[in-house]
């Protein structure tokens, strides 16, 4: 049944039938591709029905070639259609995997695509470029028009520590670390696949403080990995503390600093 917002003396015939049936087929969220794909016998001049449903607010441009109803709003549906492989990834994943309780108003999308931010129902996207080798650990969660792609949990976790200034902080990135209950051969393939010495030392640090016994199957891996540069353990924290001779790792955040973190509330 088609909704009574469709029905308006404003709609010609062709926009009305046009309308109707995104509405019959559920589509909230879509391409032009998508409409010339499924409509282009019924209808001669899609594109002009689209603009004129733009233009009477029933449609919304999302940009060039994509499109949703003007009342949709879920962003994460929304940023997996700006690239071609959007996934919701960094600080906006950790807090749909409940591993943060810190929100933020920029959704964060990893792409290997270069797109500039931009601003969508007022929401802030920010796409980060990997390089396709660490395109990995990629899921979809909801159904149909709310369907989006995002990153597991290990990758994650994994991202974060790869790329932390996108992680809302490295104190939140302890916590969610620690709060965090992960497959350890998974987390390790993923860390093979960005290979950042540093965060997976840091990570092995972490590991040993807050005894993450399900994980000490990575304190091997990251052991075999050690090399003689020293990293600081906060990336972003002063060039300060003790020197952990085991892992490579100056000490700028002490163990009671981590413990206090990993135990501390948001």
């Amino acid at each position: 049944m088609a909704r009574s917002g469709y029905i308006s003396v404003n709609l010609t015939s062709k926009q009305l039938e046009f309308a109707k049936l995104l509405n019959d087929l559920e589509l909230d969220i879509f391409t032009i591709e998508d409409m010339h794909e499924l409509f282009n016998v019924q209808f001669d001049n899609i594109n002009e029905i689209l603009e004129n449903l733009i233009h009477k607010k029933i449609l919304f441009r999302i940009e060039r070639g994509k499109f949703c109803k003007a009342n949709f709003k879920n962003e994460l549906a929304i940023a997996n259609i700006l690239t071609q492989d959007a996934t919701i990834a960094y600080w906006s994943a950790l807090n749909i995997h409940g591993f943060t309780e810190q929100i933020t108003n920029t959704i964060f999308v990893q792409t290997t695509k270069s797109k500039k931010q931009k601003k969508i129902f007022g929401v802030d996207y920010r796409f980060i470029k990997i390089v396709p080798s660490k395109q990995k650990g990629i899921i979809k969660q909801g159904f149909g028009n709310n369907q989006y792609r995002i990153t597991d949990k290990e990758k994650t976790i994994a991202d974060c520590f790869d790329l932390p200034k996108y992680s809302g902080g490295f104190d939140n990135l302890i916590r969610a670390f620690y709060k965090s209950q992960l497959d350890s051969e998974k987390l390790i393939e993923y860390c093979k696949a960005i290979y950042n010495i540093a965060a997976i030392k840091r990570m092995a640090v972490i590991i040993e403080i807050a005894n993450k016994k399900e994980l000490y199957p990575f304190l091997k891996f990251a052991h075999n990995l050690i090399n003689s540069k020293y990293n600081l353990m906060d990336p972003f924290g002063p060039e300060s503390g003790e020197f952990n001779n085991k892992w490579k790792i100056r000490m700028n955040l002490t163990t009671d600093d981590i413990l206090k973190i990993c135990n501390s509330q948001y």
